[in-house]
């Protein structure tokens, strides 16, 4: 008896659910999410309409699906790789890498279509707008301020309040987003983005006193050991 081994292209294949989402992103960003309709979604994809709900309740649950997978939550999922906790003591290399994968996210069209329609939406379908700004702007803002609390008592950093650091952090790139990527025509080229990040990075660095990481760590460790950093 002959016996199926996957290969790799089916291993790649995006499953249907995965697909789903992705025609869904495409039709909202098209029709609006009042505009979208679960039989134009199933044709999109290749499926019957009464499929569509082995996968999702309904279209709100497709939204939330979305909004799940995108924006401050793809961010937020990345600051829980091993790669970010890799860099829990060199924070020049956290901010860049965080900046730098940013700028992959931004330039990513499925990311512009997310903002057209979480800009449109989440003031029109119940629970979007909670779950979009409380739930993953928190989780977000949560983990980054982990993130600079323990590069203030590590002594890597000089700050009075961690919270406050992360939150400037995150402003500085979203005014970098919004003057790039947001208000202009057409985004801006890749070499004029990353020379803003830069530029944003080597001010904000220098305002933490965040110098090279190398030469951090030759300081005496354990300078601000017991010195509680504030929330």
């Amino acid at each position: 008896m002959a016996v199926h081994t996957t290969s790799a292209a089916e291993a790649a294949a995006p499953t249907t659910r995965e697909r789903i989402l992705t025609e869904a992103l495409n039709l909202f960003a098209q029709s609006g999410y009042g505009g979208a309709s679960m039989r134009e979604l199933a044709r999109r994809v290749g499926i019957r309409e009464s499929s569509l709900y082995n996968h999702f309740s309904g279209k709100a649950a497709i939204l939330e699906a979305i909004v799940a997978e995108h924006g401050p939550a793809s961010s937020a999922s990345r600051l829980e790789e091993v790669r970010y906790k890799q860099l829990a003591r060199q924070p020049a290399a956290f901010c860049r890498q965080f900046a730098l994968d940013l700028v992959e996210q931004w330039s990513d069209p499925r990311e512009h279509q997310f903002q057209k329609v979480i800009t449109a939406e989440r003031n029109r379908v119940p629970g979007i707008r909670a779950k979009f700004a409380d739930h993953f702007y928190a989780r977000e803002q949560s983990m980054m301020t982990d993130y600079f609390r323990g590069f203030a008592l590590a002594g890597l950093v000089s700050t009075p309040d961690p919270r406050e650091t992360a939150r400037l952090f995150a402003a500085g790139l979203i005014y970098i987003r919004l003057e790039h990527y947001v208000m202009g025509a057409v985004p801006s080229p890749r070499p004029k983005v990353i020379e803003a990040i830069d530029r944003y990075l080597a001010f904000f660095l220098s305002l933490i006193a965040a110098g090279d990481d190398d030469n951090k760590k030759r300081k005496t460790k354990g300078e601000n050991r017991g010195k509680a950093a504030p929330d």
